[in-house]
């Protein structure tokens, strides 16, 4: 199989010049997203697991747990207090055999208790007035420079955390 070079010159009079190869074919938003979900699931991050949730966990424990923590291989879920704590304490064995037969590198589960707050239901006022103030908006608050990675960022991120939300996720992922 030949390998397809980084560079390509081109000759031009009596000099070669370098020019960049040609662009890849371009892929549609179904297979970028694809890619995307892939990547995540295999880095094992937290968005990848938060969608495959409900059919991992089941339909009867998903509404009634969630996925708090993933670092270092080890997966935190939260769970009702009462009869569905006990239940996922009893069925975590299988939930990392689920998790890991799904492509998730998850080598144990831990369990907590945790009071999930219902999210507002799409569409509502409430909805509305959580987005209306929310600090990643750059038509409310407007744009600044993260004072750590020196990236634009929406200035309430700033404001509330010291600086832009991809620092403060890499800064929530350190142990």
């Amino acid at each position: 199989m030949a390998r397809t070079p980084k560079t390509f010159s081109r000759r031009q009079g009596g000099v070669n010049v370098l020019v960049p190869p040609p662009r890849p074919p371009v892929e549609g938003v179904a297979s970028c997203l694809d890619t995307l979900r892939r990547e995540w699931q295999r880095d094992g991050n937290l968005a990848a697991l938060w969608q495959a949730w409900p059919k991992l966990a089941g339909p009867q424990l998903a509404p009634h747990c969630r996925p708090l923590r993933l670092q270092n291989g080890r997966l935190t879920v939260g769970a009702a207090p009462g009869p569905w704590l006990q239940a996922l304490q009893y069925n975590r064995h299988q939930l990392v055999g689920a998790l890991r037969a799904a492509g998730f590198p998850v080598r144990e589960v831990r369990v907590e208790q945790h009071h999930a707050t219902p999210l507002p239901a799409p569409g509502s006022a409430e909805e509305a007035e959580i987005w209306l103030h929310h600090p990643s908006r750059v038509d409310v608050h407007g744009m600044g420079q993260c004072p750590r990675c020196g990236s634009p960022a929406p200035s309430g991120e700033i404001q509330l955390w010291g600086y832009c939300g991809f620092c403060r996720r890499e800064a929530l992922g350190q142990p």
